[in-house]
């Protein structure tokens, strides 16, 4: 079929338009189109292909996925070689390096080109008349594996270069590598699907670009970055590294945006502390930085020796992974009360520090790893996150390694521990006693929408549990003045006023009481449906799961948090202290009718009344209370200064209420 002279110019069009468009977008991060119009012009381009096969080339845009699994890679050899750096782990051997670079060359200062040294692996890409025709791994150097089908799918390599006087064979090297968050969405999906979950980044990297199946390796998230070239024939290169890299740039080749050019020594160090700094917040791994001497007369009278460059060094980081071995697995309690278990062990200089602990998040992940104790382990550290266990060496486990248990009650105080189906934490049930979890009870107790005691901040709650002044909520009713005044910045007003507080504190309503505990899962709502069926705080602690999941709104997960809170007889004799203490409320009178059942409402802006007292007289007549508008709220409450909620309202043509015809609507 002979293809028309239009079609063929349009073809040709496409061609240039996606390669720009995919160069701009995945090299330069700055698209032009948005994907949507992107997805179009692609479209057009293979319903082109479709009707006129023959215009099919290996540089179309859409041949990112399109040859057959292979059976195996073939070998390529390396027409230069690509060689290996020598390393340096300390400032010490960077000095040396540097001084042997300026005693050969006979100088007193040199200029280095600095870039972060991926973690990934080393590619090589050949472009003949621009076009990619060959992809390789550098293998041991020598000899590398023909990969090229599946570089073919990594959208940041082009197909096809573009720009001025690019030569006529064109040898570039550089780094596939994944990033963080294509490594996490890689091992959702392995999870999803029972499969083994990769251990780092750089093992992803490798594993999906050894795919013998080249539409599986599309389906990664793989990226490159070029830092460098090898043959060239047909072209002219620039005289030093840095200007090399802004050709390959031009070419749209894709280049780290951040290689500086650096003098002397002091300026590659004040670069290795930067990125050693940076290192963290990347979107990728990198394991040091790369130092090149700039000038390429001066690389070539540098010269190799037998495996590297003799003008080249990695500044590498200190390890972030190494190995060592589990002395014990223990459980330790968080403040919210989820049981955690923590690998002591052996220490090990691991990210720049000596690590003793790591955790080990949670029970299911531990029999997933399968850690015992005794086991040698791979420990990761980054920066400051909590170094984990990585993966066990079970090639190496001894005779009597201990297999791991959660216990069935918590370590701290002895309370039963809760286990929610469908849910991997375990969590402590003396919410009230336990000592691990006093602080966060008491700031809730003591905050604006539970007890509401004014003048006791975090800071202040902190220093009374370190000062052991209260062991549990009940204690901050036995506090005097006397024993405020002597803590940092109470003077004796200011303790004379939060003792008030505690007293004005003791009548509150049972709804708030019940929020107050801290019932997971039982927020302002589900507490005010409670105090609303019950009536009274004994037989809420007395009903059984049938009972409490009739209730609406309390379903079978909120009716076990229930049930093994009350259960828990150190919560029981915390609140009987309280009570002891003179807390106090009106008994629940149960409305003969709720009228605003089903209704939605919103408050917002500035109210004379108290918003908690206006959101309880809402509740107790059966309307829900959110903090935000949707087409599913009925009414928006709207006081002085209400901001963007009543602006959305009107929007969506939502009815609008003042403070005065709501307090109206809940008194009538």
């Amino acid at each position: 079929m002979t293809v028309p002279k239009s079609v063929r110019d349009r073809a040709r069009t496409l061609h240039s338009e996606l390669h720009k468009h995919n160069y701009l977008y995945y090299s330069r991060d700055d698209p032009l189109i948005p994907d949507a119009e992107y997805d179009q012009l692609l479209r057009e381009l293979q319903s082109i292909e479709a009707e006129y096969p023959e215009l099919v080339t290996a540089d179309s845009p859409t041949q990112r996925v399109g040859a057959a699994p292979l059976k195996a890679f073939g070998e390529v050899h390396h027409e230069m070689r690509m060689l290996s750096l020598d390393n340096a782990f300390s400032d010490e051997e960077l000095m040396d390096f540097d001084r042997r670079v300026r005693d050969r060359l006979e100088t007193d200062s040199v200029e280095y080109a600095a870039e972060p040294k991926l973690d990934g692996l080393a590619i090589s890409l050949l472009y003949q008349d621009g076009k990619l025709v060959r992809a390789a791994t550098r293998g041991d150097g020598e000899t590398g594996e023909d990969v090229t089908q599946n570089v073919r799918t990594i959208a940041s390599v082009p197909l096809k270069l573009s720009g001025a006087a690019i030569p006529g064979v064109l040898e570039v090297r550089g780094e596939v590598y994944m990033s963080h968050a294509g490594f996490a969405a890689l091992n959702r999906l392995a999870a999803e699907q029972g499969s083994k979950p990769f251990v780092n980044p750089r093992n992803a990297a490798a594993g999906s670009l050894r795919q013998l199946d080249p539409a599986i390796t599309a389906q990664r998230s793989l990226e490159m970055f070029c830092y460098g070239v090898g043959k060239v024939t047909g072209g002219t290169l620039a005289s030093t590294h840095i200007d090399i890299l802004a050709q390959l740039q031009e070419w749209h080749l894709r280049v780290y945006e951040d290689v500086q050019c650096v003098s002397g020594v002091a300026g590659c160090m004040g670069y290795y502390e930067q990125y050693r700094q940076q290192r963290d917040t990347l979107p990728f791994e990198i394991d040091g930085v790369v130092f090149k001497v700039n000038r390429l007369d001066q690389q070539s009278s540098l010269g190799f020796v037998a495996r590297a460059p003799r003008w080249a060094i990695a500044r590498k980081f200190p390890a972030q992974e190494r190995e060592t071995t589990v002395q014990d697995i223990e459980v330790q309690v968080g403040r919210t009360g989820a049981l955690t278990p923590v690998a002591r062990l052996e220490p090990v200089f691991v990210g720049g520090v000596t690590v003793t602990n790591a955790t080990l998040h949670n029970e299911e992940e531990v029999q997933r790893k399968d850690v015992r104790t005794g086991d040698a382990v791979i420990v990761r550290r980054a920066g400051d996150v909590i170094p984990e266990v990585v993966r066990v060496l079970r090639e190496k486990r001894r005779r009597g390694a201990r297999k791991f248990h959660m216990p069935a009650r918590c370590p701290v105080c002895g309370s039963h521990v809760m286990r929610v189906q469908g849910e991997t934490a375990v969590r402590c049930s003396g919410g009230l006693f336990c000592p691990a979890q006093r602080k966060e009870a008491i700031k809730h107790f003591a905050s604006r929408r539970a007890l509401d005691i004014e003048g006791l901040g975090d800071k202040l709650v902190e220093q009374l549990v370190e000062k052991s002044l209260i062991h549990d909520v009940s204690d901050l009713y036995q506090l005097t003045i006397d024993d405020l005044a002597g803590l940092e910045r109470m003077a004796e007003k200011s303790a004379s006023n939060l003792v008030e507080a505690l007293q004005a504190s003791k009548s509150t309503s049972l709804a708030r009481f019940i929020y107050a505990l801290g019932i997971r899962e039982v927020g302002e709502t589900t507490a005010q449906t409670l105090a609303r069926e019950f009536r009274d705080l004994d037989a809420v602690m007395a009903a059984d799961a049938e009972t409490l999941e009739a209730v609406p709104d309390v379903g079978p997960v909120v009716a076990t948090r229930i049930r093994e809170f009350f259960a828990e007889q150190h919560n029981r004799d915390v609140i009987a202290k309280l009570l002891d203490a003179g807390i106090h409320w009106e008994l629940v009178e149960q409305p003969r009718q709720q009228p605003l059942a089903g209704k939605t409402f919103v408050l917002t802006g500035t109210l004379s009344m108290p918003r908690a007292e206006l959101k309880d007289r809402l509740q107790s007549l059966g309307a829900r209370v959110t903090g935000s508008v949707s087409k599913n709220t009925d009414f928006v409450v709207a006081g002085e200064n209400p901001g963007s909620k009543h602006d959305k309202a009107v929007k969506l043509g939502i009815a609008i209420l003042d403070e005065a015809a709501c307090v109206k609507l809940v008194s009538g």
